[in-house]
């Protein structure tokens, strides 16, 4: 069973990869293969990151150079759960 920490993050990453997908197509890529060979990464790689894997920030920000769009705009309208980690 999973605790709710780990659902949390599945929600978050499936968050992140409909927006990656979204812009894509909003950015004229109709095919993840298209980005995937501008991004210099192969198909299947491309195809994990816009089915809800976890990948690393410097991914996120070369996904952004290619879109043309800032971090914050790449985040725009994806809603993160309130942290319950107390400073």
């Amino acid at each position: 069973m999973k605790d709710s920490t780990q659902t949390n993050n599945m929600e978050e990453l499936n968050a992140i990869a409909l927006r990656l997908k979204e812009l894509r197509k909003a950015k004229g890529f109709s095919n993840y293969e298209h980005i995937a060979f501008a991004l210099e990464m192969s198909r299947s790689a491309y195809w994990r990151l816009e089915t809800g894997a976890n990948f690393e920030l410097k991914t996120l920000i070369k996904i952004c150079r290619v879109l043309e769009i800032s971090l914050e705009e790449f985040f725009k309208g994806i809603d993160l759960p309130n942290s319950k980690i107390k400073s």
